[in-house]
């Protein structure tokens, strides 16, 4: 489903980045250190924990700190390489090139991207300077894929992601909209995450339509603009 206002004829703009620090850390604070500290540790002699997997529900934030990683890594002057099941197999393929991996939805990966994984972990294992972090909606022992898949996703670090509570998720979306420009009374942030959508993807999205809705408007964010948006939706 779209959450974007019908007839509005400016194009939504791009998400800022996901970074470390744009992620709203919450209960996850040792699990998103570690992750800091892996492109710097990575540039030592060896990183101790080179193997890692997260694992949460929808809206977790694992996306988002698989993609932060992938910019710090970056940043570090480190070769990263993001993958999901929408990736071709052949980005799959182990290359001494890259040291640092992130493989996200491993439950929906299929057959050949899951023996791609398999083969990206034995080969991590084997090289001293590379790293994989994988990501999933289950622990390793419930993940729906193959056994030995399965198996080497516990082998390292497992952290599972609390979800955010109401107010972590109200400070997420203050945080957004002042990347955003945007300006919000209490009683707004307060509305966006209580009603409709409470999952983070979707109050982003909703948040980029409230933008682009307000600068077609020409008027501020208040709460009737926000009841009038959804109004339109609902036409």
């Amino acid at each position: 489903m779209s959450y974007r206002p019908k007839q509005l004829s400016l194009e939504l703009g791009s998400p800022p980045p996901s970074t470390f620090e744009n992620f709203v850390i919450a209960a996850n604070r040792e699990a998103v250190q570690r992750l800091r500290e892996l492109p710097q540790a990575m540039l030592g002699e060896q990183a101790s924990d080179r193997l890692l997997y997260l694992w949460g529900e929808t809206g977790s934030g694992r996306t988002h700190l698989l993609h932060a990683l992938c910019d710090a890594g970056m940043q570090a002057g480190l070769q990263c390489r993001y993958l999901s099941p929408h990736h071709a197999l052949a980005d799959y393929v182990f290359d001494p090139a890259c040291q640092l991996y992130t493989v996200d939805d491993v439950e929906l990966l299929d057959e050949a991207r899951q023996i791609g994984v398999f083969s990206l972990i034995n080969e991590v294992r084997a090289h001293g300077r590379t790293a994989i972090v994988s990501a999933g909606a289950f622990a390793p022992l419930s993940m729906p894929v193959r056994e030995d898949v399965r198996t080497r996703l516990g082998w390292g670090l497992v952290y599972q992601l609390a979800p955010l509570s109401d107010d972590d998720k109200m400070a997420a979306v203050l945080q957004a909209a002042r990347e955003r420009g945007l300006q919000f009374s209490p009683e707004i942030t307060h509305w966006l995450v209580t009603r409709h959508y409470r999952d983070m993807p979707s109050l982003m999205a909703l948040l980029d339509a409230l933008d682009t809705y307000s600068l077609e408007k020409k008027r501020p964010v208040t709460l009737p603009l926000l009841r009038q948006m959804f109004a339109e939706l609902r036409e």
